[in-house]
């Protein structure tokens, strides 16, 4: 079952002025129901403007798409947010900082729910987000009254990545949301994602700028350019390639005249 379908997806900003971004051209993409898929491509390629498109950020100035076979071309954010969540670069763009751990896994269970009357943390609650907690391993399901803002910054996108799950979504969006961390943390932090998205049968779509994770994490990877998408890698392939072997592509491409070498030079700069 196809759970996002794109087809046809264009998107300009800034229209008829000097500002003018042509930034999505026609994207045409199937996701399947429980499919994990990664975006790699320079920057201003279209990969994080492709996820402000599936969560409704904008609406398409031409174009369809549906998320569970549902047409959501004109529906906004807040009202596909029953069925889709998102982690972002920053975790303090999806956490109050001078609020408690509890009370943001508060917040975060209400979500896409009507808000009136707002239920009090009561003990029960209480000990339902501490067991939720006890799942990221980091010693803070006894911290909950600490506020975010106080924790590290793996401890903090570790706990946004179970907000963004907790409500268990259909879709799950992931904009480079390790890349702000250091080594240590980025890994607990992938390792928590491959486990909600498991646990959950979650359809996920990650942008990351880390070669080695587009090609270790997965079910399938595409590589955008001037917002297309102009390659896939299937899950076989990815299996026995190496980054190098990535740049070997993209220098393929480049003799197709799909990327220029300036962009294969910008792709070693950022993925090396």
């Amino acid at each position: 079952m196809t759970m996002i379908g794109i087809s046809g997806f264009h998107k300009t900003f800034n229209a008829g002025t000097i500002n003018e971004v042509y930034a999505l051209r026609g994207i045409d993409l199937d996701i399947a129901e429980g499919e994990f898929l990664t975006i790699i491509g320079t920057n201003g390629s279209g990969k994080s403007t492709l996820l402000n498109a599936i969560a409704g950020t904008f609406l398409p100035d031409r174009g369809t798409i549906t998320i569970g076979g549902k047409d959501m071309a004109k529906k906004p954010d807040f009202q596909r947010a029953q069925v889709i969540s998102r982690v972002f670069q920053n975790p303090f763009t999806g956490t109050a900082p001078q609020m408690t751990i509890a009370e943001n896994l508060h917040l975060a269970s209400l979500r896409g729910k009507p808000r009136y009357p707002i239920f009090s943390l009561s003990s029960d609650r209480l000990a339902g987000y501490r067991e939720e907690v006890r799942m990221l391993e980091m010693q803070l399901e006894d911290r909950l009254d600490n506020t975010i803002g106080t924790l590290s910054g793996g401890q903090r996108q570790a706990l946004t990545l179970l907000m963004a799950v907790m409500n268990e979504p259909k879709v799950l969006l992931l904009d480079e949301h390790t890349a702000a961390l250091d080594p240590k943390s980025a890994s607990q932090v992938v390792a928590l994602t491959e486990k909600f998205i498991s646990r959950y049968n979650l359809t996920a779509v990650m942008v990351t700028h880390s070669m080695q994770q587009a090609l270790e994490l997965g079910t399938r990877t595409i590589l955008m350019n001037k917002g297309k998408v102009i390659e896939e890698i299937t899950g076989k392939e990815k299996q026995f390639l190496t980054v190098n072997d990535l740049l070997d592509r993209f220098a393929d491409l480049r003799k197709q005249e799909k990327l220029t070498s300036e962009m294969i030079e910008e792709m070693r700069r950022e993925y090396l």
